[in-house]
């Protein structure tokens, strides 16, 4: 114990020796070169928040989650950074191999949009509905008052596509449930002037070209195409 009291003391004694004997001009540069590290972090942090406000439009960041059956999905609408952005509840990209998939499931008061990227997918609700949609096909459901339906893969390989939410107006949640389904070659498409931009207008119009699907909500959604160098202007 008496040990422990006199090296305290004498770190104490030297740290009163050593602020003694520190001259008032190191002292002087001393703060001056901190003054200086506080005012260049800050210009930094003002730098770093001009980037990611330009970077971080560009980059939606997704969560993995499980859905259905034994199914993963990457979602970027509709988690924890991205919640609020109504009319588009949700947005899915979904990498499914049998036996996952999506078995018997309710939908209410929203339309999902499947658009199919790879592979191919059965769909069949409890109403008798039932298709099979491919790569580029597009299946536009309006939930309306309520529809439970199942998504199952068809094929033994990769099955790639997006699922969307759209939610409905108030005045719309109630509707009866409605199907709009396009084959990839029904589904209109625009260029540019120089040909270099292809738009696959699945929903909203584009270059003058309007989508053949009827939305509840005035939404665009569009597929575009572009060579290297090319330039593409929404209006």
């Amino acid at each position: 114990m008496a040990e422990e009291t006199h090296l305290e003391e004498t770190a104490t004694s030297l740290g009163r020796e050593t602020e003694q004997e520190l001259p008032a001009e190191e002292v002087e540069l001393l703060t001056e070169s901190l003054q200086r590290v506080a005012v260049e972090e800050k210009q930094l942090r003002s730098v770093a928040q001009v980037i990611l406000s330009k970077v971080s439009p560009l980059f939606v960041p997704y969560w993995e989650v499980p859905e259905g059956a034994g199914a993963r999905v990457r979602r970027s609408i509709g988690t924890f950074a991205l919640r609020n952005f109504d009319p588009f509840l949700m947005l899915d990209e979904f990498f499914v191999r049998k036996p996952a998939g999506f078995p018997d499931h309710p939908h209410r008061g929203f339309e999902t949009v499947t658009y199919m990227l790879e592979g191919k997918f059965n769909h069949e609700d409890f109403a008798g509905h039932k298709g099979t949609i491919g790569p580029g096909d597009l299946q536009w459901m309006t939930a309306g008052r309520g529809i439970v339906h199942a998504e199952m893969p068809a094929t033994d390989g990769l099955n790639h596509g997006l699922q969307l939410w759209v939610n409905l107006p108030k005045s719309g949640k109630m509707v009866a449930p409605r199907y709009q389904e396009l084959r990839d070659a029904d589904v209109p498409r625009a260029k540019s002037s120089d040909g270099k931009v292809v738009v696959k207008v699945i929903a909203g119009e584009s270059y003058g070209v309007t989508a053949k699907t009827e939305t509840h909500t005035p939404i665009f959604y569009l597929d575009v195409r572009m060579e290297r160098g090319a330039r593409y202007e929404q209006v």
